[in-house]
C-alpha cells in the first residue's frame, strides 16, 4: 500500500516554504553554485527545495530551518543520503565528467533555416 507524500499534505504551507527558500538563498547548498531561479521545473539546473533531514528520515518539509535551495540535479543525486555524502558524489561527478555539469537543458539547440 502506498503512503501519501507528506510534502503534498498541506500544499499552501509547502508553497510558502518554497517561496521563503527561493527568496532567502541564491546558491545550491550541495554544490555551492548559483541557482537560476528563472528555469522551469524539471530541468537539471532548476531550483528545488531540499530538506536537510529528509522527510523519509523524519524531517519536516514545512520547517524553514530544515529546507535549503538546491539544483534539481544535485537534489536527485542526494536522494535521502547525508549532505556530506551528496557533496562528495557531486564533486566526484563534476570532476570526472565535465559533460555532466549542470546545464539548463540537455536538448540540442536547433534553429529554423529561414533566418
Amino acid at each position: 500500500m502506498s503512503r501519501p507524500n507528506p510534502r503534498n499534505a498541506n500544499g499552501h504551507r509547502r508553497r510558502q516554504i518554497q517561496a521563503r527558500v527561493l527568496a532567502a538563498y541564491d546558491t545550491c547548498h550541495l554544490c555551492g553554485r548559483r541557482v537560476d531561479k528563472t528555469l522551469p521545473a524539471g530541468l537539471p539546473g532548476s531550483p528545488e527545495v531540499d530538506e536537510i533531514i529528509p522527510v523519509s528520515r523524519g524531517g519536516s518539509p514545512y520547517q524553514f530551518a530544515n529546507c535549503r535551495l538546491a539544483h534539481r540535479w544535485c537534489n536527485r543525486i542526494r536522494s535521502n543520503h547525508s549532505v556530506a555524502w551528496a557533496r562528495q558524489e557531486i564533486r566526484r561527478a563534476l570532476d570526472h565528467e565535465p559533460s555532466s555539469a549542470i546545464r539548463p537543458t540537455s536538448m540540442p539547440l536547433t534553429t529554423s533555416g529561414g533566418w
